[in-house]
């Protein structure tokens, strides 16, 4: 950072600057990627199962929202202040219900994916290929979603259109991944999670220092929300009384400071902000691109403590986002709270030139509702506020980007694990020779890289909703019959293929009317249907059919014992001694 401060009072431009920033860190990730190269299956799909805690609970921090949750979400805290807090409470309910209901148990499994789990769970292999689809879906999205607002920080940087930089970042993802596989996400991962939390900290932390004169957002920006109350009581600001559903969070583009930002359920009700709370914690519960990350700790103890540091950063990241939002906030209401005529500070036109905000200037005096900022832009432009120096504008673009890479890495390994070995190899048990099998899985890769960008590039839909919608579907789909698989042994191949499938088709229809306004439900809250239907099916049709075998049964209890040699593993190396018995 010293440096390149220098170089910055040395007379480089800042394209300049912004290009070197882009371009340096994505070689390092590359090279990251393409040194953790493995021919070892275990290494390819489940990095060893030797991952330190410490380094797997930072890149579930950083990955579960990724560059979606962390520029979104702030542009979302300084537009409607607290209404936005469903996702962060969502979000670190989702690591606790993991820790506690999930993560043990699929690590004691072992499995690379969660429809190998479920498969192997139900000893069904059509429940293994079906929910490989199924759950194909929303790992989609999230590529989608992370391509998208990553292709928006890197045309930041660049000066290149969001077009050309995209498939940039897709190259980036496969070139890094398909050596290693899942080795090569999670020391990637590493670098970019550090890199992220740096650039998110840095430039707040200084902020902070000009502000309060401490060097803690965290805890420093609440004294600032009393200020803020009294201009925004001043200036106008309303006080919404939303519907009992409401669920209006801001979407792309120009958004004003739509209410005071304390004020609860303004533009998320009362019942908007639970169910969105519940979809969001029981979509990161089942998230099937983070819950197999659990499968590369060392053991159980270490897959808890990964999930507690997980909870712990993202709830540290989370307040960070929000200390930006509240800074933000307080330099454009500093404007208003000047007596006399309309100015426009210097810093503003520069933002408004760029098109990251808007000046409404019909009125001889500007008030808070006279200004429009891009949502996806307001975590840049706090350094822009504060007059800082352009190296910390790129530090937070790089920081954007290289959440982005994590979080979008992460769900193509794992789409590219399902796509390996569930859907090509789904219709066996039997384990496949090791060549072949990383050759299928490095393709796979590439393959779900290439899916996601198509969508990404060829369907453009706001990321933040894309996310949700990822959340909404695994929620519906995944969380039921994967709680259940653990927690109750009366349940079945039938009942679990009803459920996945009621779960999907209850979701997608859900978001489907909500966005075509057929209901008055937002599609975001689509899993305030689809966890009842998902549940209720698995229970019932579990119960008119056929009672599960006694090793089915045997595995459930195997499952909830923490010690012990791994199911999977076991499972594997009676596969290939049977097959070498055979081919005796």
């Amino acid at each position: 950072m010293p440096t390149l401060l220098i170089v910055e009072q040395l007379g480089v431009s800042e394209a300049t600057l912004g290009r070197l920033m882009f371009v340096v860190p994505i070689a390092l990730y590359t090279a990251i990627g393409v040194a953790a190269f493995t021919r070892d299956p275990l290494e390819f799909f489940a990095s060893g199962r030797r991952v330190p805690s410490a380094y797997n609970g930072l890149a579930l921090s950083v990955t579960a929202m990724g560059a979606t949750g962390t520029v979104a979400l702030t542009g979302a805290f300084f537009i409607v202040g607290f209404d936005a807090l469903c996702v962060m409470i969502g979000g670190l309910a989702g690591f606790v219900v993991m820790a506690v209901m999930l993560a043990p148990f699929f690590r004691k499994f072992g499995a690379f994916t969660v429809p190998s789990y479920l498969g192997r769970r139900f000893e069904s292999r059509a429940l293994r290929v079906f929910s490989a689809v199924v759950l194909s879906v929303p790992m989609l999205l999230i590529i989608a979603a992370e391509l998208r607002i990553g292709a928006y920080a890197a045309a930041m940087m660049t000066g290149l259109p969001g077009a050309v930089v995209m498939p940039v970042l897709a190259v980036t993802i496969a070139g890094a991944l398909m050596f290693g596989g899942m080795r090569s996400l999670t020391w990637s991962n590493v670098a970019q999670s550090i890199v992220m939390l740096l650039a998110l900290a840095v430039p707040v932390s200084i902020v902070a220092v000009m502000v309060t004169n401490m060097p803690v957002p965290q805890l420093s920006h609440g004294p600032l929300v009393r200020g803020l109350l009294k201009i925004e009581a001043q200036q106008g600001l309303p006080i919404v009384v939303p519907a009992l559903m409401g669920f209006d969070l801001p979407g792309e583009g120009l958004q004003q400071m739509a209410k005071r930002f304390t004020a609860p359920f303004g533009l998320v009700g009362p019942g908007g902000f639970v169910v969105a709370t519940l979809t969001i914690m029981a979509g990161v519960a089942a998230a099937p691109w983070l819950l197999p990350r659990v499968a590369t700790a060392p053991g159980v103890y270490e897959a808890r403590k990964s999930l507690g540091w997980a909870t712990l950063l993202f709830g540290l990241v989370m307040l960070t986002v929000s200390a930006v939002a509240v800074f933000m906030r307080d330099a454009v209401l500093d404007i208003v709270s000047v007596d006399g005529l309309a100015q426009i500070p210097d810093w503003l036109a520069q933002l408004v030139a760029q098109g990251h905000a808007e000046v409404d200037m019909r009125s001889t005096r500007l008030s808070a509702s006279s200004f429009s900022f891009h949502r996806d832009a307001v975590l840049f432009a706090l350094p822009v506020a504060l007059g800082m120096p352009a190296v910390m504008v790129q530090l937070a673009l790089a920081g954007a980007v290289a959440a982005a890479l994590a979080a979008a890495g992460a769900a193509t390994v794992a789409l590219g694990n399902v796509l390996a070995e569930d859907i090509v190899n789904g219709s066996s048990w039997e384990p496949t020779d090791p060549s072949i099998r990383l050759w299928v899985g490095r393709s796979a890769i590439g393959v779900a890289v290439a899916i996601g960008w198509a969508i990404a590039a060829f369907a453009p839909t706001d990321p933040l909703r894309l996310m949700l919608w990822a959340f909404a579907i695994t929620g519906s789909a995944a969380f039921p019959v994967t709680v259940l698989s653990i927690w109750w042994k009366r349940g079945n191949q039938f009942g679990a293929i009803a459920s996945v499938a009621i779960g999907f088709a209850v979701a997608v229809l859900a978001i489907i009317a909500g966005e075509a306004r057929w209901i008055e439900i937002d599609s975001a809250l689509a899993a305030v249907f689809g966890i009842p239907a998902a549940t209720l099916t698995l229970l019932a049709v579990s119960a008119v059919t056929p009672k599960p075998s006694r090793h089915a049964l045997e595995a459930v209890r195997d499952i909830r014992v923490p010690g012990g040699e791994i199911i999977y593993d076991r499972e594997m190396r009676i596969a290939r001694l049977r097959k070498r018995r055979g081919a005796g």
